[in-house]
């Protein structure tokens, strides 16, 4: 039972007032511009555009800035202006193998096509603390032309199971791809609403799961078949002109993970699939999302559901951070009515424990004098 809040106005606005205090800190200290966060905290902000469902880098590093460094508060702001916006189309599927690189890696061949490409990684970094940056010495790199998608020359082979095959939950089949913004998820989902789901969900919480099917909770052998981040074009159909017309362009990172094979008596073995895909350079996000999309198959090949990671309705149901983080947070509006409810019930079970204890006393005391 919620209860509801009236009065308090002053009390708020005055909390308004030193969450702006506070938000902008020692006036003596230039103060930050959303054009910095977007420039320079870019993991930051791509975060907050992937669990916020916009691809939008100014407006994900003002809400940024707003929320003070709040991930899950600057994503909330985010997904609510996101509802704000009018639908005037479905672009069509990006080209993921048409992307101009800035960084592919793979860890099943050696030598790809195309080659690997490090690109702007913490990976080879010592991991020490470096108080002064302006030294670093310049460095740039232009956008690598397309390249060919590693699990397209598994593919070629028939060694990995078909691109693009996104099931029903049942297993097999393609179908439409639905919208989890505009549709009430109740699952069992298919494969192209999970993976929508598990693109907007929170970072550590797949990270958590997707650590949990390598440690043993979910049957998962993966090889990373290849991470690439680049630019994609979007396009988008216009029937009155017969043809597509370019809307820009987004960074995007993919993540493929090649996992254990499956096949039968009348389907030749093949690798299987783990499938990521996030808005800009969220490549442990893209991972974990991978890892946990392929758990989540396990009816598709007829695996025993034994792990946490292999259950859809624990899985997406949990991921949402700005749910869970309103379920969570709404234990802090007033709950005095529910709570003196409670209270009165614990002290009516006291004192019936009380009388209870004081007639067994009453009863004891009988006994003994019966007995003398």
């Amino acid at each position: 039972m919620y209860v509801a809040v009236k009065g308090g106005e002053a009390a708020i606005a005055n909390a308004h007032r030193l969450l702006a205090k506070d938000r902008r800190g020692d006036p003596a200290v230039p103060e930050l511009t959303a054009v910095q966060i977007a420039e320079q905290l870019t993991l930051a902000v791509d975060r907050v555009m992937a669990e916020g469902s916009l691809y939008d880098p100014e407006l994900a590093a003002i809400a940024i800035r707003q929320a003070r460094g709040d991930m899950i508060e600057a994503i909330f702001l985010v997904r609510a202006f996101r509802t704000t916006l009018p639908r005037f189309g479905t672009s069509r599927p990006v080209d993921t193998g048409s992307m101009a690189l800035a960084r592919r890696i793979s860890a099943t061949f050696k030598d790809l096509p195309g080659g690997q490409v490090l690109g702007p990684t913490f990976d080879y970094t010592h991991r020490l603390i470096e108080e002064d940056l302006s030294a670093e010495p310049p460095a740039t790199a232009d956008p690598l032309g397309p390249a060919p998608r590693v699990t397209d020359v598994l593919g070629g082979e028939g060694l990995v199971e078909p691109d693009g095959q996104h099931g029903t939950a049942g297993g097999g089949g393609e179908e439409e791809p639905g919208d989890l913004t505009r549709e009430a998820t109740v699952p069992p989902l298919s494969r192209a609403v999970r993976l929508q789901a598990l693109a907007r969900g929170d970072e550590g919480w797949l990270l958590g799961l997707a650590y949990s099917t390598q440690r043993g909770y979910g049957r998962n052998h993966p090889f990373v078949g290849e991470i690439r981040t680049g630019v994609v074009e979007l396009e988008l159909d216009i029937p009155e002109l017969g043809f597509a017309v370019t809307l820009g362009a987004m960074t995007l990172t993919e993540c493929q993970m090649v996992n254990q094979f499956h096949g039968s008596a009348t389907e030749p073995a093949q690798f299987t699939r783990g499938y990521g895909l996030v808005f800009g350079r969220v490549e442990r996000k893209a991972m974990s999302m991978a890892l946990v999309d392929r758990a989540l198959r396990a009816d598709e090949f007829g695996e025993d559901r034994v792990a946490p990671a292999q259950d859809e309705e624990f899985v997406i149901a949990h991921s949402d951070n700005v749910q869970a983080t309103g379920f969570v947070e709404h234990l802090k509006l007033p709950h005095y009515v529910d709570f003196q409810a409670e209270l009165e019930l614990v002290r009516k079970l006291r004192a019936a424990a009380e009388r209870d204890a004081a007639r067994r006393g009453d009863a004891d005391r009988d006994r003994q004098e019966a007995a003398e």
